[in-house]
């Protein structure tokens, strides 16, 4: 099991702008691995690729042996649902819903919100938020936020986590609190994790780096 790219490129605009060049790599099932390169060398759009998120302009992306840029929409959305994970710098939770209902989201759009329901209180009380259960994301700090982001990324059981710039907005400490959540995840559950930073110490903090330098692999 694995998520392997074959010759990835891309570009962007009129201009046809090249801003991935040939990218092939191996990310083995169970590793934590920091994606780290300069501003405009490519590493968030690397990560949307490998993600789904966005497709290249050449060659595959293969997950478990899935080309996932040749699925339909409807088999896209499925296997994303099934398999993934998204955290990013900005949370992205509904304003109207509470914390816990915005950590199901995933689980209503399978149609399994009663069923993860105590999944998502366990993962509350592990990132100490339970308290803030009935709370809107108004009412959050910062770091609570972003915690109840990763909780919704997790409340799938994915087998993959993608994370762009997860600690961007986030002091030094609550960085350091979300790194350490990752690695515990990683740790026990064995889920691949895939997360781009600018962060020196928080990139080594994974098995390994895969630092871009002008949409090239360094």
């Amino acid at each position: 099991m694995s998520l392997i790219t074959k010759d990835v490129t891309k570009k962007f605009g009129e201009m046809n702008t090249l801003i991935l060049k040939g990218i092939s790599l191996e990310i083995k099932s169970g590793e934590m691995v920091s994606i780290t390169g300069r501003s405009g060398s490519g590493k968030s759009t690397l990560l949307y690729i490998l993600s789904s998120l966005d497709s290249p302009t050449a060659g595959q992306v293969l997950i478990d042996g899935v080309n996932i840029h040749q699925l339909g929409i409807r088999d896209l959305h499925h296997f994303r649902n099934q398999n993934m994970g998204f955290v990013f710098q900005f949370h992205h939770l509904l304003p109207e819903l509470s914390a816990l209902e915005n950590i199901l989201m995933p689980a209503v759009k399978a149609g399994q919100s009663q069923e993860k329901k105590q999944k998502a209180l366990e993962i509350m009380s592990e990132f100490s938020i339970l308290d803030k259960a009935n709370h809107r994301p108004a009412q959050l700090s910062g770091g609570e936020q972003q915690r109840v982001a990763i909780a919704r990324a997790l409340v799938m059981n994915p087998r993959y986590i993608f994370a762009d710039e997860p600690t961007g907005n986030l002091d030094s400490a609550n960085g350091l609190a979300v790194i350490n959540f990752f690695k515990k995840i990683n740790s026990q559950f064995g889920t691949t994790i895939i997360y781009v930073t600018h962060d020196k110490e928080f990139a080594q903090m994974g098995h390994r780096q895969i630092q871009l330098v002008d949409g090239q692999l360094a």
